[in-house]
């Protein structure tokens, strides 16, 4: 096992700074974000300041913890440990002779990458609130309600409806909700994922999914959509959505929710151990607020998901 600590810079513009390997090196001539591999008894906060001064040139003034991911190629396995980087000082330039660029963010080519940091690319291409709608008393109240979040600062939401909800409504209403959300969430660059009811698949043909832990089971191969996610809430159902090739999950209930307190949470060191078990960015989902975003870094996730919380009055 390699230990690497790796930093994903961004700078103001909503770039990235990538390195390219040497051409003689392991996975020579692809693109990488810049780092190197931890000294002996050397911790990742240490060896990741050191690699970006002798590297670099520049001094990390703030970071935390992006994703982890574990690797194996043939000839060896990499332990590719991956901190964001959002302020620092000094010019960054190739000290050692290697070239180096700032690249838009949404524009990363995964194929120009090794294997082991595409989950790096999906992780920074991913923000830190996923919000999933709730409830609405009206098509008026949902607009409210999705704009402020929008206001707010929200950029990933999940359309959830319920086949509760769809028996209190008839198509046309729905149809409407859906075409609504559409229409803003394009209009304000967020990304929307469906998770609907089978019968409302003929509205309307979503390019992005989410799939609850019961449709995650019907599939054996990934759907035909430009981006996919799951709901998670034990080991093998991560494993389950990884091996269908989402772009991401939520786990869940991380603490005590209201809409289920007689389930047992996972906590956040549970909740950190099974994080460490799969190779996709994980939203920490249940009873977190924004004030947990902190604690779902520090225990290995890309941020939060939640409804509560996000979709406000």
């Amino acid at each position: 096992m390699i230990h690497v600590a790796a930093a994903a810079i961004v700078n103001g513009n909503n770039e990235i700074l990538i390195s390219q390997r040497a051409a003689d090196a392991h996975q020579g001539g692809l693109w990488e974000f810049p780092g190197g591999k931890l000294e002996s008894g050397e911790s990742v906060q240490h060896a990741l300041l050191r690699e970006l001064e002798e590297e670099l040139g520049i001094r990390t003034n703030s970071y935390r913890p992006l994703i982890k991911i574990t690797h194996q190629y043939a000839e060896r396995t990499i332990l590719l440990d991956v901190w964001k980087v959002d302020d620092y000082h000094g010019k960054a330039i190739g000290r050692e002779g290697q070239v180096v660029r700032w690249q838009s963010i949404d524009q990363l080519n995964q194929a120009e990458f090794p294997a082991a940091n595409i989950p790096v690319i999906q992780a920074i291409n991913l923000p830190e609130h996923y919000l999933i709608s709730g409830k609405f008393g009206s098509i008026f109240e949902f607009e409210e309600r999705l704009g402020r979040a929008i206001d707010n600062g929200i950029r990933l939401m999940q359309l959830r409806l319920t086949n509760d909800w769809l028996q209190t409504v008839n198509v046309k209403q729905a149809s409407e909700i859906m075409k609504l959300a559409t229409d803003v969430c394009e209009q304000s660059k967020v990304r929307l994922m469906f998770n609907i009811p089978d019968e409302l698949n003929h509205i309307i043909t979503p390019s992005c999914l989410h799939l609850n832990s019961r449709k995650l089971q019907q599939y054996k191969e990934r759907p035909d959509c430009d981006y996919l996610s799951a709901s998670c809430h034990n080991a093998q159902e991560m494993m389950d959505a990884q091996a269908l090739g989402v772009d991401f999950m939520v786990l869940s209930p991380v603490q005590v929710t209201t809409s289920h307190p007689d389930v047992i949470p996972l906590g956040w060191q549970q909740f950190s151990t099974m994080v460490a078990q799969v190779n996709v960015p994980v939203y920490a989902l249940g009873g977190v607020s924004r004030d947990d975003t902190e604690k779902s870094w520090l225990a290995g996730g890309q941020g939060i998901a939640a409804i509560g919380a996000l979709w406000s009055p």
